[in-house]
């Protein structure tokens, strides 16, 4: 499954991954309780005897099994969702330990089960063992559960109990043993989730790392190369506008010859900065290129709405410069604008290099100026 797919909310991945393991474990188990009936009822000795009875079993687990598979998981991953789903999930787990704990109590209590009454007694125990590792997400259900697997089949040995006492106790002792493995199970369990929302946690951080620029904290070239073509699909597809300006920091080398690499490091954190305070909306993405290329991808705006913010950007930056370690540096910039237009605009390649030529006309005109991209 994609990493998209996954809820990164720590109780909701809690909640979803609960419900997939749940999912996952439950599918085979009603199969087997309508099995262990079958062969109790038919092993009996007199089926033809108990047909209403034996049939009234089957059709009772074949449905609680048929709700085990129709119960699909929700389209929705919200916490309330997932807990519905859950709690209704655990309902049909209970009702079905109930009903096979009353089947078993009744092959221990009728004479007509005694060549069978060992198939029903392994299978309560095969069910219990099931249960405590398998569905030790939630210990409190899951005590419950194994409760109506055992309880009516012991208090059924208990009416018996001159004959049958050393069954009793034998089931007892296993029914304790059970509950400890359950307890154990259910740390394992709730150790391994903790693991794995640890590690989901590291592969985001990561990931984010991997996409951001350590110096400005914008997104970097590898971010670029991702969403821009992403972006770009998606207003050929809608037929949304998208813009994109392209932004170069006028003589930037000078300031590295001049005063050092550490203030030309502040003066890009700095120009990051200002970035953010002019292209400030949600939909902007913010990306340093590499070295003193900065680009915003600019999601539902016209060319003239991304000419304006960006002839603000330039005139606020000529005008009053940057504020860096104490001191006021002069500072101007050049800048590219183009909005995408499927007639001109093959790839998001073109779409790029449109603008990138009108990054450099802007250079080549003087610098300190904005050149909107060339349509064909």
């Amino acid at each position: 499954m994609p990493d998209s797919a996954i809820p990164h909310q720590p109780h909701t991945f809690a909640l979803w991954r609960e419900a997939q393991d749940t999912r996952v474990r439950t599918r085979l188990g009603g199969i087997y309780y309508l099995l262990a009936w079958l062969l109790s009822w038919l092993f009996s000795t007199a089926p033809s005897d108990m047909l209403l009875s034996g049939l009234l079993g089957t059709a009772l687990f074949t449905l609680l099994l048929a709700l085990r598979w129709l119960h699909r998981l929700p389209q929705e991953e919200s916490d309330s969702c997932l807990r519905a789903w859950i709690d209704r999930h655990w309902s049909l787990i209970l009702v079905t330990s109930l009903a096979w704990g009353l089947a078993h109590a009744w092959t221990l209590y009728s004479t007509q089960f005694e060549p069978s009454r060992l198939i029903a007694t392994l299978s309560t125990v095969a069910f219990s063992t099931a249960m405590a590792f398998s569905f030790s997400m939630r210990k409190g259900r899951c005590i419950l559960a194994m409760l109506f697997l055992y309880l009516p089949g012991l208090a059924a040995l208990g009416l018996h109990w001159e004959t049958q006492q050393a069954l009793l106790i034998t089931l007892a002792f296993y029914l304790s043993y059970l509950l400890l493995a359950l307890s154990r199970s259910h740390r394992e369990y709730q150790a391994t989730l903790a693991l794995e929302q640890e590690l989901l946690y590291q592969r985001e951080r990561f990931d984010q790392l991997s996409r951001t620029d350590n110096l400005t904290q914008l997104g970097n070239r590898l971010q670029f190369n991702t969403l821009f073509p992403v972006l770009v699909a998606s207003a050929q597809r809608v037929g949304s506008p998208l813009s994109l300006v392209l932004l170069d920091i006028d003589f930037f080398k000078r300031i590295n010859d001049e005063f050092g690499h550490a203030l030309g490091d502040a003066c890009l954190a700095a120009f990051a900065e200002r970035m953010r305070a002019t292209f400030r909306r949600d939909s902007d993405a913010l990306l340093r290129l590499g070295g003193e290329e900065f680009a915003v991808l600019m999601v539902d705006t016209t060319l003239e709405q991304a000419r304006e913010l960006g002839e603000q950007f330039r005139q606020e930056l000529s005008s009053h410069g940057l504020e860096v370690q104490g001191r006021h540096q002069p500072l101007t910039t050049s800048l590219g604008v183009g909005c995408f237009d499927s007639a001109n605009d093959a790839s998001s390649a073109a779409f790029f290099k449109r603008v990138d030529d009108a990054l450099y006309r802007a250079k080549a005109n003087g610098r300190d100026c904005l050149v909107l991209a060339d349509l064909d």
